[in-house]
C-alpha cells in the first residue's frame, strides 16, 4: 500500500494509446453472456429494455484495471495491482482522471470504447454542496464506485451486432490478444451464474409507517407554504432479507420490465440491481441531453382504463406544473458548463408508456463548452433535481431532515463515463442494494404545495410494484416472525419499544440472564431465576418480577416454534425512568434456535486467547446490560484466531473467558480462579455441586495462567453449552484432557449433543 499526497494523487498518465476492436458472434442473449461473468467484482453490466428510443444498447465491462472507491473525502485508488489511498474531493478527482486518462483524438466506436463504469451514490452531494446531515448512514458503502475494464463488450440492438473492444495501455502494455483469449476461455468455462435466490417470506419492511410517511408530505407542504421551497422529492425504503444470487434477482426483474436504464454492479461486498426509465445525463462529444421525468400514473390492465390513466396524467395540472419547475431547474443545472444561449427544450410533457406505469417526460439540450468536460458537467448538476425538488440545495436538506437514512445509491447516477468525450447516466431510481444478507429500495414521489398526503403515499406503492412483485413471487425463505414476550404480552420483536429515558438504553443499567431449554425442560432455571433475583434486589429499586418465568419461557419457546429444539432463551430487564411505582421497568423473554458451540466450531474444545485489557469492575458480578467490555472481549479473540477471549483481574490472575467460568481439574482436584469480582456462572455451580458428589474436593484460588496450560484438564462451562475441554491459550496447545466434561454434561444437560 502506498500513501499519496492528498493534493498530488497518483493519476495515471496519458497511456491510453488506443482501442483494439474486433467484432464478436453473440450466440447466446446478452444477458446470459453477461450472467458468467456476475459473480466477478468490478464487473458492470448496462442493459437497454424496452422500445424507447434512449434503449439502444447493451453493454457488459470486466476485469477492470482501474477502480476508484471514494467516501466522504477518502478514496481508494486501484492500478493494476496497486493500491493508493487518498484524502480530498472525489468529484476532483474524477476530473483529473477524466481531464488525464484521454484517448488521442480519433473516431472511436460508440457509445464506450474505453471509460469507467458504475455508479455515483446520491449522498456524494455532499462532496458538492455542504449540506447538514441528520440521517442515518447505515449501509455504509462507498459513495462513489468507478471501474475501468479492460474489456468491454457493446451490443447494438438495431443493427444486431456485437464487438468487443480493448483499451490499449502504454504501460503497462496491453496484450490485447491475451485478454480476448481470456475473454473467450472465460465464456466457454465460466457456468451461468446461479439462477437461484430467496428473499424473507414476511417481504419488505419500510422505514416509515403509512402514518409517518404521510407526516412528512404534510411538513413538506408545510414548508412549502411558508415559502421555503416549491417541490421537494420524498421517499421511503423498503428492506427484506436476501440470500442467493443479486443477478438471478437482476434478471428476473429484466424479464418483469425492461426499462432503457437497467443496470448490475457487482462491488464484491454489495450489489446494485437498477431498473431506472430515467436519464441523467447523456453527453456525445459537445452535445448533452437530460431526460427528467415527473408525474406517474399505474397502467390500468384494459384499453379503456389505460386511456383513462393516460388522460389523467397528460390533463394533470399537478403533474404539469412539477415537470415545468424541474425542467426550469435542469436548464440551470447544465447552463452552468454549457455555451450562452445553447440550452433548449426539445421536448416537453412527453407521454412515454411503460410496462406498469405511464411517465410524463421532456428532453433538454445544450452544447458543452470548450473547457468543459463530463466531470464538470456532473458537478454542475448532481444529484438530478427531478429527485430532489426545488429549490435545490434546500430540497436536499428538507429530505435530510424527513428521511431516517442515506439514499446510498437511490437517487444517485449509475452508467459510463467514457475516455472520448461521452457519457450516459441514468438517476437511479427503482434501484436496489443487496448487502449483507439483505435487499433494499425506495420508491418516492415529488411533493408539491397541493399534494394529497395519502396519495402521495400510494404513488410510492405503484412505483415499487415492480421491485416489490418481484420479492412476493420469490417469497421462499423461511423466515418466520420472532416474537417476544414484552412487559406481559407476546409480540412481532418488530413492533416492540424502549423509551429514550430508559436508563437501561442510557447506562447500560438492566440485567439479563441466557437459559438453554431443551425440548421444553429448562435444566438450569431455578439456579438463573436465583441469579437474576440477587442482582435485581442488589442494582433495581424494587422487588423483582413477581412472575412464572417457567410458564413465560414455555409461552416463547412454542410461539417460535422452537419446542422441539434447543434454544437459547434471554430474559432481559430495563432499569427504565421512574424512580416510584408506577414502575417502567421494559421486561423481554426472547427464543433463538441454539447449536452446541463445539459443533459450530467443528473442534473438540476451545481455544482462548488472553484479552490485553484486564477487567476491573465491581459490577463484574452481576449480568448487566453494561456489556461492551466481554462483547469487544469476543470480537478481539475472532480477530486473534481464539474461540474465547481470557480475562484477566487486574492483577494478572485468572478470572473467567468473555462468556464462560474456568475450572481446573487435576486429579480429583477441582480449581475455580479466586476474583474479586466475577459472575457466578449458573452451570459452573451445577458442575461443582456434581463433581463434589462424585468426590472431587472443590476450592478457590490464585490462578496464573501459566497454570492453565499445567492442568490435567481445564472446562469451560456456561448455561447454553455447558461444560467443554479448553484445548489452547494463547497458541500454545494443552491436552483435551478426557472424557469428563462429557459424563457433567450428560447428567447435568440430558440433550445437550442433539441440536
Amino acid at each position: 500500500m502506498t500513501n499519496a499526497s492528498p493534493t498530488k494523487p497518483p493519476i495515471p498518465p496519458a497511456t491510453l494509446t488506443g482501442v483494439h476492436v474486433q467484432p464478436y458472434p453473440l450466440k447466446m442473449p446478452f444477458i446470459d453472456l453477461a450472467a458468467r461473468f456476475a459473480h466477478l467484482p468490478g464487473t458492470v453490466v448496462l442493459l437497454s429494455g424496452g422500445e424507447q428510443d434512449s434503449a439502444r444498447h447493451h453493454l457488459l465491462g470486466i476485469d477492470p484495471w482501474m477502480t476508484l472507491r471514494s467516501r466522504k473525502n477518502r478514496m481508494a485508488l486501484s492500478l493494476d495491482d496497486r493500491s493508493f489511498e487518498l484524502s480530498g474531493s472525489a468529484s476532483d478527482l474524477l476530473r483529473q482522471i477524466v481531464d488525464t486518462v484521454r484517448l488521442p483524438e480519433g473516431d472511436w466506436p460508440g457509445p464506450l470504447a474505453a471509460g469507467l463504469m458504475g455508479y455515483l451514490a446520491y449522498d456524494l452531494k455532499d462532496d458538492i454542496e455542504r449540506l447538514p446531515k441528520t440521517s442515518v448512514d447505515d449501509l455504509r458503502l462507498p459513495h462513489m464506485l468507478l471501474t475501468a475494464p479492460s474489456l468491454v463488450v457493446v451490443h447494438d440492438r438495431k443493427t444486431e451486432s456485437t464487438r468487443l473492444m480493448v483499451p490499449l495501455r502504454r504501460e503497462p502494455e496491453t496484450d490485447a490478444v491475451r485478454i480476448v483469449s481470456r475473454f473467450h476461455d472465460a465464456v466457454n468455462t465460466f457456468p451461468v451464474e446461479s439462477e437461484a435466490f430467496t428473499i424473507g417470506a414476511q417481504g419488505p419492511s419500510a422505514n416509515f409507517t403509512a402514518d409517518g410517511y404521510r407526516t412528512a408530505v404534510q411538513r413538506i407542504i408545510d414548508y412549502i407554504g411558508a415559502g421555503d421551497v416549491y417541490q421537494v422529492n420524498l421517499s421511503q425504503r423498503f428492506s427484506v432479507p436476501f440470500q442467493g444470487s443479486a443477478f438471478a434477482y437482476f434478471r428476473r426483474l429484466f424479464t418483469l420490465n425492461p426499462a432503457p436504464f437497467f443496470a448490475f454492479v457487482q462491488a464484491g461486498d454489495h450489489q446494485i440491481v437498477s431498473t431506472s426509465p430515467e436519464r441523467f445525463l447523456l453527453q456525445n462529444g459537445r452535445r448533452v441531453e437530460t431526460r427528467p421525468i415527473k408525474g406517474t400514473r399505474p397502467r390500468g390492465g384494459t384499453a379503456e382504463k389505460d386511456e383513462a390513466m393516460r388522460r389523467e396524467l397528460l390533463e394533470s395540472p399537478k403533474d404539469d406544473a412539477e415537470l415545468s419547475m424541474i425542467v426550469d431547474l435542469l436548464r440551470n443545472d447544465i447552463g452552468k458548463v454549457c455555451r450562452a444561449g445553447s440550452v433548449t427544450v426539445a421536448h416537453h410533457k412527453r407521454l412515454e408508456a411503460y410496462d406498469n406505469v405511464y411517465h410524463l417526460v421532456s428532453i433538454i439540450e445544450g452544447e458543452l463548452d470548450e473547457d468543459r468536460n463530463s466531470a464538470d458537467l456532473i458537478r454542475a448538476a448532481f444529484p438530478g433535481g427531478s429527485i430532489t425538488g426545488c429549490p435545490k440545495v434546500r430540497a436536499m436538506e428538507i429530505i435530510d431532515e424527513l428521511e431516517p437514512c442515506r439514499r446510498h445509491v437511490y437517487c444517485g447516477s449509475i452508467g459510463y463515463i467514457s475516455f472520448h468525450d461521452t457519457m450516459d447516466l441514468s438517476i437511479a431510481i427503482r434501484t436496489a442494494t443487496i448487502t449483507g444478507g439483505s435487499l433494499c429500495f425506495s420508491v418516492g414521489g415529488g411533493i408539491v404545495f397541493d399534494s394529497d398526503p395519502q396519495a402521495e403515499y400510494e404513488e410510492t406503492l405503484h412505483k415499487g410494484r415492480t421491485l416489490m412483485a418481484a420479492c412476493q413471487n420469490e417469497c421462499t425463505l423461511p423466515a418466520p416472525e420472532t416474537i417476544v414476550w414484552h412487559n406481559g404480552r407476546l409480540m412481532r420483536a418488530a413492533d416492540t419499544r424502549v423509551s429514550i429515558a430508559d436508563q437501561g438504553l442510557l447506562y447500560g443499567f438492566g440485567l439479563f440472564e441466557t437459559i438453554r431449554v431443551d425440548r421444553g425442560a429448562v435444566p438450569l432455571l431455578d439456579g438463573h431465576v436465583a441469579r437474576f433475583d440477587r442482582s435485581w434486589r442488589a442494582l433495581m429499586p424494587d422487588d423483582p418480577p413477581d412472575l412464572t418465568w417457567a410458564d413465560v419461557i414455555a409461552q416463547v419457546v412454542a410461539a417460535n416454534d422452537l419446542s422441539r429444539r434447543c434454544a437459547a432463551v434471554k430474559i432481559l430487564a430495563t432499569r427504565g425512568s421512574r424512580d416510584r411505582a408506577p414502575w417502567d421497568h421494559a421486561l423481554f423473554v426472547t427464543a433463538r434456535p441454539y447449536s452446541h458451540r463445539l459443533k459450530t466450531l467443528n473442534t473438540p474444545g476451545i481455544r482462548l486467547g488472553t484479552f490485553p485489557h484486564p477487567r476491573q469492575s465491581p459490577l463484574a458480578g452481576h449480568k448487566t446490560l453494561n456489556y461492551l467490555y466481554y462483547l469487544k472481549g469476543g470480537q478481539w479473540a475472532r480477530e486473534n484466531g481464539y474461540d474465547e477471549a481470557l480475562v484477566l483481574n487486574p492483577d494478572g490472575s485468572v478470572s473467567e473467558t468473555h462468556t464462560a467460568n474456568l475450572l481446573i481439574v487435576n486429579s480429583a482436584e477441582v480449581i475455580r480462579p479466586a476474583s474479586p469480582t466475577v459472575l457466578p456462572g449458573v452451570m459452573a455451580e451445577a458442575a461443582c455441586r456434581l463433581l463434589a458428589q462424585w468426590g472431587y474436593r472443590i476450592h478457590e484460588t490464585i490462578v496464573r495462567p501459566e497454570m492453565l496450560l499445567q492442568a490435567d484438564q481445564v472446562l469451560a462451562a456456561n448455561a447454553l453449552m455447558g461444560t467443554v475441554p479448553v484445548i489452547g491459550v494463547d497458541n500454545k496447545v494443552r491436552p483435551e484432557g478426557g472424557d469428563l466434561w462429557r459424563r457433567v454434561n450428560d447428567a447435568i444437560l440430558p440433550h445437550w449433543n442433539a441440536d
